[in-house]
């Protein structure tokens, strides 16, 4: 292993764990003893890292825009990114859908030229096109998302599957990506209870004020009454 490899590889270790991690247990880990570990440490940091520790707690890296460079990336990982980019192309709102080729050209301007041979011959590809209905969901997708980064409340007309309607106004959680429709969890005020509500049966949406209760609490209700286990998708 390089040197280079060596400090990505620790870099990654302390991006993998939310608390603090000593010195002695990532020098196990990566297979090197402790001063190389602090000295790999310091090195980071001058790169810009904000790596922060003290003696008998542990390093941790806070959050930064110090950015894991591509290089780290085997050809298994480059299929997943591109897989999931060209998924999100095709099936997230335009929004999104920009923000994906932004990133894919970003990924490949970076790659070294062995990765980046392999970055453009990818052959995974998603199948999925769009019906007249779905293009119209898209912009409620895009008030959804709005909605999702502010933790502001959100109000539509919902039509259910009995073709009843009904003003709503929901706390938005989570937006789930099915095969052939986008569910959005919420916690309804009229109901005063955790609902889903397909985006498709969504109209007129409009943003409101931000909602009392911290979406990470909610969210922790939320999976707990529904047995759903989203920990697969932790990676911060």
């Amino acid at each position: 292993m390089t040197r280079s490899e060596r400090l990505l590889d620790l870099l990654q270790q302390l991006r993998q764990n939310r608390y603090p991690v000593s010195a002695e247990v990532l020098a196990q880990r990566l297979h090197v003893s402790v001063r190389t570990v602090y000295r790999d440490i310091e090195t980071l940091r001058r790169q810009g890292a904000d790596i922060r520790g003290e003696a008998g707690v542990g390093l941790i890296l806070h959050k930064t825009e110090f950015l894991l460079p591509p290089l780290m990336f085997d050809e298994n990982e480059i299929e997943a990114l591109v897989f999931g980019m060209r998924w999100t192309l095709l099936n997230a709102d335009s929004g999104l859908a920009d923000a994906a080729q932004s990133a894919l050209s970003k990924i490949h301007a970076v790659l070294p030229e062995k990765l980046s041979q392999s970055f453009k011959e990818q052959a995974l590809f998603p199948l999925y096109g769009r019906n007249e209905s779905e293009q119209r969901e898209q912009q409620t997708l895009r008030i959804i998302r709005t909605a999702l980064r502010g933790n502001r409340k959100l109000s539509f007309h919902y039509t259910d599957a009995e073709n009843h309607t009904s003003r709503r106004t929901v706390w938005p959680l989570a937006v789930g990506y099915f095969d052939e429709v986008r569910v959005l969890a919420a916690w309804c005020e009229m109901r005063q209870a955790f609902r889903h509500f397909r985006s498709d049966r969504m109209a007129d949406a409009t943003l409101g004020e931000s909602y009392p209760t911290p979406r990470r609490v909610l969210m922790s209700e939320w999976q707990r009454q529904e047995g759903i286990d989203l920990s697969k998708f932790d990676i911060w």
